[in-house]
């Protein structure tokens, strides 16, 4: 019988988008094929790890030594405080230097085109590109360029990229939301004040766009407790992503029965 292309669209969350990792290792012990991955932000970080070819269980090692100091590389500000030469080579060398056409899964990195102000799908050419601008926080991160153009955080414009996952082919489309945020007691930076207000607005863009409605199944891992900014928790975030994608379990597969039904 004839199976479903299952997608994944995996969205933006800073810290907390490494609860992406529990819903793959979940997916992964419940044999749900991933057949393809759009990722914003975080989400096109953890999702292109993946797909590169990691095994899951190399990818929680990862992610449990992860430090701050591994993209902090400090410039004068001009576009950004960071300048993002270690997280791109961080990517590069986790993704096993590859372009994206050349991985295992099928995927599409989302990125904002600044100049433009438009939704930019990269399919092709080098990951450490292509992911080191979805993640280009404005205002943090210099903007990433790319033939010419100037590249900032998929998640400003597509917080979950749930069209881009359909658009791929997806039968079945998995979401997971790691964004949505809650109100902030401590602001004691601009960092703070940047990444709040990206927080704010993607949590309202979501709400407007309904991204929801257009899901088969929406995965929201409970990380509102936890800082997008501090990857001081990561053990606990992983862990809500496995909880959130072990109760999501019998509707995804509900959802695959049905539509084998059909």
């Amino acid at each position: 019988m004839k199976q479903p292309k299952i997608g994944l669209a995996l969205g933006s969350g800073g810290a907390r988008g490494f609860a992406h990792l529990g819903v793959l290792k979940v997916l992964h012990e419940h044999d749900i094929p991933v057949n393809m991955i759009a990722g914003s932000s975080m989400g096109a970080l953890v999702g292109s790890l993946y797909a590169s070819g990691q095994k899951i269980e190399d990818l929680y090692k990862l992610a449990l030594t992860f430090k701050r100091k591994y993209y902090l590389d400090f410039t004068v500000p001009k576009m950004g405080f960071i300048q993002g030469r270690r997280i791109k080579e961080y990517i590069r060398l986790f993704t096993f230097g590859k372009n994206i056409e050349d991985f295992t899964i099928p995927t599409s990195i989302v990125a904002t085109d600044l100049s433009a102000g438009k939704k930019e799908i990269f399919q092709t050419g080098p990951a450490s590109e292509a992911v080191r601008a979805s993640i280009a926080i404005p205002g943090i991160f210099v903007p990433e360029k790319i033939n010419g153009r100037l590249y900032i955080d998929g998640g400003v414009i597509d917080r979950v990229p749930v069209s881009v996952v359909k658009d791929m082919g997806a039968d079945i489309i998995i979401a997971v939301d790691c964004a949505h945020s809650k109100a902030e007691p401590s602001i004691q930076s601009i960092y703070d004040v940047i990444i709040q207000s990206i927080d704010i607005m993607q949590d309202e863009l979501a709400s407007v766009t309904g991204v929801a409605s257009y899901t088969d199944v929406m995965i929201r891992p409970d990380v509102e407790q936890f800082s997008s900014r501090a990857f001081t928790d990561l053990e606990e975030i992983v862990e809500e992503g496995e909880k959130a994608a072990s109760r999501a379990i019998d509707q995804i597969l509900e959802k695959m029965r049905d539509w084998k039904g059909s």
